[in-house]
């Protein structure tokens, strides 16, 4: 039996088959996962040693699958690689310096499959400031991590009421306080829905614009 086991989350069966023939043998298991959704799943049952995530997948996205693994404190100790033929289809998402992960360019030979793999081991092991995590949402404190609106709107929202009146939030009731906390809980909901729903748009506007071009060719 295997001791350690390699995850490669692809929607693409040549991507996976070729990761799994380029690994040098050894005492590990390569597990594939073709669609976001059932990746998480091998994620969530299955004690990893590496995860290798495609960043656009059916079902769920790589993107979407980063944020639920970057949200677990135990699940981003995973070393991860993230894979995608455009760099900037992550850059989008998360700023370089990629400080926690290792990014791996498609097409890639074996080389560079193998040093993207070392990497991921070693950014794993680096120490990770606190996350702060809003349903979907995820932010870390320098902000090198997902949405800033909705980081900003989570940690920034009690020292506005910490500063802004002290009179009044030393007056204020406990109803009022608890009542104020959910209001705040609540717009912060709204905000990751919106922020969701506005990548799915974009999403499916990227796939109309690619079947347009392709129908004009």
């Amino acid at each position: 039996m295997a001791s350690n086991k390699i995850l490669v989350i692809d929607d693409t069966t040549v991507v996976r088959v070729k990761v799994r023939e380029m690994l040098p043998p050894g005492n590990f298991e390569v597990l594939e996962a073709k669609d976001g959704l059932e990746g998480l799943n091998f994620i969530l049952q299955e004690k990893l040693s590496l995860i290798m995530l495609d960043f656009l997948l059916p079902k769920m996205s790589g993107w979407e699958v980063f944020q639920k693994v970057q949200a677990d404190p135990e699940l981003r100790k995973i070393p991860l690689v993230i894979m995608s033929g455009r760099k900037e289809e992550v850059t989008e998402k998360i700023t370089e310096p990629f400080e926690y992960f290792e990014f791996l360019g498609k097409p890639f030979d074996q080389k560079q499959l193998i040093n993207a793999i070392k990497l991921a081991m070693t950014k794993a092991k680096q120490p990770r400031p606190e996350f702060v995590t809003v349903g979907a949402g995820v932010a870390v404190k320098n902000g090198t991590t997902l949405t800033s609106s909705v980081a900003t709107a989570t940690v920034a929202a009690p020292s506005i009421a910490n500063t802004a009146m002290p009179t009044a939030a030393s007056n204020a009731t406990p109803t009022t306080a608890q009542a104020s906390d959910t209001e705040l809980n609540s717009l912060n909901e709204k905000i990751v829905k919106m922020q969701a729903e506005i990548d799915a748009l974009k999403k499916q506007l990227t796939q109309v614009v690619t079947f347009i071009k392709q129908k004009i060719k």
